[in-house]
């Protein structure tokens, strides 16, 4: 099992950018793969990035790809997401979370998540 602690959230006016931070508690943390999800009020939590456990492949939903980068420091036990052109449908809950089987990452039926970062985005 991995702790997993979500930093970096905050508010941010449109066109803005974020940069969150997911740590794990264990460096076994280089073995799993990562993925964000977001949940926005009276909404259903959804995917948003993932990595693999390596870093070589990612993944991203429609809705934010060419907008987020998903990346990973395995030395410092952390993946990130940075966001740019930051939209208000963007204002959610972001949670991590981390499995060793990455289609259980995409799905959100990973093992191990974080307590969430809220991200706002409004003028």
């Amino acid at each position: 099992q991995v702790h997993l602690e979500e930093s970096g959230g905050g508010l941010v006016q449109p066109g803005g950018s974020l940069r969150l931070s997911c740590l794990a508690s264990t460096s076994a943390f280089k073995s799993y793969n990562v993925g964000w999800h977001r949940q926005a009020p009276g909404k259903e939590r959804e995917f948003v990035a993932a990595i693999s456990y390596d870093g070589v492949n990612t993944y991203y939903a429609d809705s934010v790809k060419g907008r987020f980068t998903i990346s990973r420091d395995n030395a410092r036990n952390t993946v990130y997401i940075q966001m740019n052109e930051l939209e208000p449908e963007d204002t959610a809950v972001y949670y991590c979370s981390a499995d060793c089987n990455g289609a259980y990452v995409i799905r959100g039926a990973s093992d191990d998540w974080g307590q969430g970062t809220q991200v706002t985005v409004s003028s």
